[in-house]
């Protein structure tokens, strides 16, 4: 059912006259009397000091200045109508708001938003990224992509990218500095930090040489780059500063198009990654973007 028309006073009273060349067929119309709409046009021509139609046997007839007057209110009439409607259909439309952080919605999310509009076109997504998403869901709407472990969040979690890392650069980086066969000649490279508490909530550079039992030498450190977010970090490799720890899952594309290339041993956590937490308060539109998710990484 169209919605009701937005009342516009004289103004859609006088472009339905200039339609229909009628008094009562534009009363007819807008649902009004037709010596109520004969008062409105009096009213207005008392305003304007002018006469706007010639009164015939049979309908009316616009004046040249009525003609005038038709050719903006016309315009007005139908520019707002059309206005309204794109309101109306803004407000129907279902909205799902989605929160994470700043790497998982630049790296992942935003290159395959094209295929999940492409299944739904009638809804919209906003994405709100900051720095680092808590996983509380103080927002009982929202869908949530949080990075953690599983102790931190509710059973109904889902792990959507379990963290595996693995160092990568460019080859025009390897190309000026020399080939990084082994860990050891990794520790010595110029590296790219992602700034983080202590102790790190993920695998940075000290965890992950711990992990190899290498050790670095603390003037290795020399030109070190350092960044607040992930972004930059994978800008900055890609940009042949350094050497980057790439999370698999947001690295990925730039590692099959041969932008970046790995540059030592992977490492994993398992019970550490992209978590995916449903809201609390479900409803359709969520449950479709959860399923996407889902479906996006491999899980049926």
């Amino acid at each position: 059912m169209e919605s009701r028309r937005l009342d516009l006073g004289w103004m859609r009273i006088f472009a339905e006259i200039g339609k229909t060349g009628s008094l009562s067929a534009a009363a007819s119309v807008l649902g009004l009397t037709q010596p109520a709409v004969s008062y409105q046009i009096r009213r207005l021509e008392e305003q304007l000091g002018v006469s706007l139609l010639k009164r015939q046997h049979r309908g009316v007839e616009l004046t040249p200045e009525g003609q005038r007057l038709l050719d903006v209110v016309a315009k007005s009439v139908s520019d707002i109508d059309e206005l309204a409607r794109r309101f109306r259909n803004e407000a129907d439309r279902p909205i799902i708001r989605l929160r994470t952080d700043y790497a998982f919605s630049a790296l992942w999310l935003i290159p395959r938003m094209h295929a999940f509009s492409a299944l739904y076109p009638n809804v919209d997504i906003q994405i709100v990224a900051t720095q680092r998403v808590q996983g509380d869901r103080s927002d009982d709407g929202d869908v949530a992509v949080v990075f953690g472990t599983r102790a931190e969040f509710e059973r109904q979690a889902v792990l959507l990218l379990p963290e595996r890392v693995t160092p990568v650069c460019t080859q025009g980086f390897l190309d000026r500095h020399g080939a990084i066969a082994t860990p050891v000649d990794l520790a010595r490279a110029r590296l790219i930090h992602l700034d983080a508490p202590e102790p790190s909530p993920w695998f940075d550079w000290r965890r992950y040489f711990a992990q190899l039992g290498v050790s670095r030498n603390p003037n290795a450190g020399q030109g070190d780059l350092s960044f607040n977010t992930y972004s930059l970090v994978v800008q900055a490799a890609i940009g042949e500063q350094g050497v980057a720890i790439g999370w698999m899952g947001l690295v990925d594309p730039l590692l099959a198009s041969g932008m970046l290339r790995t540059a030592g041993p992977t490492l994993e956590a398992p019970d550490r990654g992209y978590w995916l937490l449903p809201p609390r308060t479900r409803d359709a539109q969520s449950d479709l973007l959860t399923a996407w998710l889902m479906a996006e990484v491999g899980i049926v």
